[in-house]
């Protein structure tokens, strides 16, 4: 391991940007989206540079650190604020930097109407701060600050047009959902301070060996917690569909490439917790089994072009999570996902945008169709995303999800067949939902109003699209080729000593088998929607298609399990403070009211009356002497 002194600028660049633009005010206003995607850009090339430095180095010489300061000391416990770089956090300091550069350049184009860009632009600067910090952190606790970042960061994107009370709504769902979540991440860092007595990897990682199962489950499904609220997974994935409520940019950014991906990540650098204990990884299957096949069936209903891409990141997400609860292989599988879903969904979310700049706003797709003659970019650049993200050959996605679908094939018997199937069924129905989203919005008849005028999209808009179009073709081939991300990340996951349990399946028959279902979905999406369709009314769908709309009921779910026992557990502390405490309090202010008003009587202003009463006493007094000296 190698010491380091250009860590701190990754993140110190973009947060003082961020603070420069919100301290200057209005005076930034006209040169502040330039100076927020300048100082983006100059932290890519920072991290261009340390990705070919560590690519000049070998073996353990390849990580660096840089320690900034000494965070905390108390007795032998000892926390240092400080950044590691290796083969695993590179991959995210690129691809936050890099697909972060581009959206900050389509939002210029993007935003550029809007009063208060510099604002946004110092929000997304805050944002990819936070993130660099997550991914950087050398321990539990310095991840942590990155993370509240980030959902700080998150809150203030998503709301950014907080004068809508919708859009002011749907920030705080997101934000109370991650902090659900956050309390599994915190009381992770707790267990493994009272369990190692510290927080860094290296420190837990060399105390799992000695712990116990127990302790090594609780840790593994707190941090599982943690990485379902962030990312928006199984029980903790209502709040994504109305995220989109912020700027497209910021789906991009945030629902498609980084804060997402966080919980991946998460669980990804605590490989060690979960290969030492196989309860968590089960918890971890189940969860992205379950995630992946709930997004992809919320999918299908959705007429919101951005709710469709959240409920396909959503699904696409349950694969990663599948995937690093498959054993070492699996983790690398998972970042694989992660970057070629990067690059494909940022440009779809994108693509979203754009068609949206000409269509006046409209989400709604049934009121779109033959785009593609009015917007050509935008469809080329969104078709390449769509072909990725269903797996066809050779674009980015066959590669990534086809090898997550073969390694749960092989995870052996019958968990094998069940996960590989779950696998195989959401990649069917990913290609009924993506078919179905470019169908309606790139073909057929048009179908929108005499005030739509569609036509593309500024120069400043559709460059990022078509450059992350080109990560959607290539970059899957690129990570597969010769094993190299595998080989890229077997330090840090071990995947290099990895062997599966049995070979259930050849992987050119899962490869068949899953392009077999790609084309039986997107064939049946073609075939339902290729010919003109109308706005259906509500009354006159499936009860499958309305339980889809409505989120398969997760918002109800929420609402009879947390909100309704949350506002009766409200009401009666209400009513016990009202009636109990405030009530304890008002009846001896009537006690003491009471009293003074009754013995004011007795200062009536007769001399008859204090005589009686001076004599009353004295009698009193002597009965009381007489009475003590019996």
């Amino acid at each position: 391991m190698t010491s380091s002194t250009h860590l701190v600028y990754l993140i110190a660049l973009p947060l003082f940007s961020s603070a420069l633009l919100l301290l200057l005010g209005r005076i930034a206003d006209k040169w502040g989206h330039y100076v927020a995607t300048a100082v983006s850009a100059t932290t890519f090339l920072i991290g261009l540079s340390e990705f070919f430095a560590m690519r000049s180095r070998e073996g353990a010489a390849r990580s660096s650190v840089q320690t900034l300061f000494n965070w905390i000391s108390v007795g032998s416990f000892k926390v240092d604020a400080a950044l590691l770089l290796d083969q695993l956090s590179i991959c995210f300091v690129l691809l936050i930097t890099g697909v972060g550069t581009l959206i900050h350049i389509y939002s210029i184009a993007y935003m550029s109407h809007d009063r208060d860009r510099r604002r946004f632009f110092a929000y997304l600067n805050l944002f990819v701060a936070a993130m660099l910090l997550l991914v950087l952190g050398n321990s539990y606790l310095n991840l942590y600050v990155g993370w509240e970042g980030v959902g700080l960061a998150s809150y203030l994107l998503i709301g950014f047009w907080n004068e809508r009370p919708a859009y002011a709504v749907a920030a705080k769902k997101a934000f109370v959902a991650n902090r659900v979540g956050d309390i599994g991440l915190s009381l992770a860092i707790m267990i493994a301070f009272a369990q190692f007595g510290s927080v860094s990897f290296d420190g837990v990682k060399a105390g799992v060996p000695h712990a116990s199962t127990a302790a090594l489950t609780a840790l593994g499904a707190m941090i599982l917690l943690a990485a379902t609220g962030k990312s928006a997974q199984f029980p903790l994935q209502s709040w994504l569909g109305d995220a989109m409520a912020g700027p497209t940019p910021v789906s991009a950014l945030i629902h498609a490439a980084t804060m997402v991906t966080a919980g991946v990540y998460l669980i990804t650098r605590s490989n060690f917790i979960f290969d030492a204990s196989p309860t968590a990884r089960v918890l971890v299957v189940i969860v992205g089994a379950i995630t992946l096949l709930f997004g992809a069936i919320v999918g299908t209903a959705k007429d919101d072009i951005k709710k469709a891409l959240a409920a396909s990141t959503m699904s696409q997400i349950g694969y990663m999570i599948l995937a690093t609860g498959l054993g070492p292989i699996g983790y690398a599988f998972a970042i694989m996902h992660l970057l070629t879903h990067g690059f494909f969904k940022a440009s779809m979310f994108l693509g979203a945008g754009s068609v949206m700049h000409g269509m006046n706003d409209e989400v709604n797709m049934r009121k779109y169709g033959a785009l593609r003659k009015a917007m050509p970019i935008t469809a080329a650049t969104f078709g390449l995303g769509y072909l990725a993200i269903i797996g066809v050959p050779p674009f980015a996605g066959f590669y990534s999800k086809d090898k997550i679908i073969e390694t749960a094939f092989n995870a052996g018997g019958a968990k094998g067949w069940l996960l590989g199937g779950a696998a195989l069924l959401g990649a069917a129905i990913t290609a009924f939902y993506m078919t179905r989203v470019f169908i309606l919005t790139f073909t057929g008849k048009s179908r929108w109003d005499d005030e739509a005028h569609p036509h593309e999209s500024p120069s400043l808009m559709w460059i990022p699209m078509v450059v992350l179009s080109i990560g959607s073709v290539a970059s899957g081939f690129l990570f597969n080729s010769g094993n190299a991300l595998v080989n890229w990340l077997a330090p840090v996951v071990n995947s290099a000593n990895f062997h599966s349990e049995k070979e259930l399946m050849k992987p050119i028959v899962v490869s068949l088998l899953a392009l077999a279902v790609v084309v039986l979905g997107a064939g049946y999406a073609f075939l339902k929607y290729r010919a003109d369709v109308p706005v259906v009314a509500p009354e006159k769908v499936s009860l499958f298609t309305k339980a889809a709309r409505r989120d398969l009921g997760q918002d109800d779910l929420n609402d009879l399990l947390l909100v309704r026992p949350g506002q009766a557990l409200t009401t009666a502390l209400v009513k016990t403070d009202e009636n109990v405490i405030d009530g304890t309090v008002r009846g001896i202010a009537w006690l003491v009211q009471y009293l003074s008003y009754s013995s004011k009587k007795i200062q009536n202003g007769y001399v008859r009356s204090y005589a009686l009463i001076m004599a009353l006493g004295a009698l009193a007094l002597v009965a009381t002497i007489w009475v003590v000296t019996l």
